[in-house]
């Protein structure tokens, strides 16, 4: 009993199980009303990025040195930050056409636990060890640990894998100085403050993860050359909507005729970037894709 104790006395004190007594009356008020008292709650979480911003773009940064030196990002997290980790993973290799294996999202419990909650999952200390073991963790890595209320112990023992291997580490968590933090190399806390329905950290808690998570992947990409701009030229054309917006981006930022568009990416296998060099440099894929080797995939070194 005495463990269920130290546990119930820690969770209140932590912002993410707080009630606010404000909202007492939502099974009361109309549903439109109790729909814009949680919008009004949801608006506070973008600002509570606000003071994490210098962490935020800290870790970025680390996670693009990480991957000029062939290292991953590993998401790690239990229940809601275990999904928000696995679906910003798997939106990578579309988005900016990197390999699957660089940005990888670990859930406790596996895969199960996208759908069903693993009971007993994000206490089990010693599977944090052997999911990270089985990725065959390394220095070069990033481990990302997520957890709304900062004390998840699958999430620390992460961390503490992490450090003992000399990865880098980061926390995003939602309770300020949280435990997984200060355990961590980088701690980003968004302290979101009381959910809508006491202690339900899939509301504020989730999409300020959600927003990190963003920042993190997006952020280390623009770093890493796979964006010119706000263009996202190492797109993969997996299906019909990408392969349309190949063809606008290339005709967009090179203005030549659809004809031309057409024929370049044909030439250059569908990769937008080889395109829009081919183009603007006249010079063939193979040339191109050298050049753009040798600038570390960035297309503005080529293209100046």
């Amino acid at each position: 009993m005495h463990h269920h104790d130290d546990l119930r006395e820690e969770l209140q004190h932590l912002a993410t199980e707080a009630t606010d007594s404000s909202l007492d009356d939502i099974d009361l008020v109309s549903t439109l009303e109790a729909a814009q008292r949680m919008n009004a709650l949801d608006r506070s979480v973008p600002a509570a990025l606000e003071p994490c911003l210098p962490a935020i773009a800290l870790a970025a940064d680390s996670i693009a040195a990480a991957f000029s030196r062939g290292g991953r990002l590993i998401y790690v997290g239990a229940g809601t930050p275990g999904r928000l980790g696995v679906l910003d993973a798997s939106e990578c290799p579309p988005t900016f056409g990197t390999d699957p294996s660089q940005v990888v999202g670990v859930i406790a419990g596996g895969s199960v636990a996208l759908t069903t909650a693993v009971e007993g999952a994000e206490d089990d200390e010693a599977a944090a060890v052997r999911d990270l073991d089985a990725l065959g963790l390394t220095a070069d890595d990033v481990v990302v640990g997520i957890s709304a209320s900062g004390r998840t112990p699958y999430v620390i023992a992460a961390i503490l894998e992490a450090r003992r291997r000399s990865a880098l580490s980061v926390s995003v968590a939602c309770n300020p100085d949280s435990a997984a933090g200060r355990e961590a190399d980088i701690a980003i806390d968004v302290v979101v403050g009381p959910e809508f329905i006491a202690g339900s950290t899939r509301l504020k808690a989730g999409t300020a993860q959600k927003l990190v998570l963003n920042m993190l992947t997006t952020l280390a990409m623009v770093r890493s050359n796979k964006t010119y701009g706000n263009r996202m030229v190492d797109v993969r054309a997996t299906n019909e909507k990408l392969v349309a917006r190949s063809f606008s981006l290339v005709q967009d930022v090179t203005g030549a005729a659809p004809a031309d568009v057409a024929a370049a990416l044909d030439a250059a296998d569908g990769e937008v970037k080889t395109a829009i060099a081919m183009i603007l440099t006249g010079s063939s894929a193979s040339v191109v894709r050298s050049r753009l080797a040798a600038a570390d995939g960035s297309l503005r070194a080529v293209l100046s």
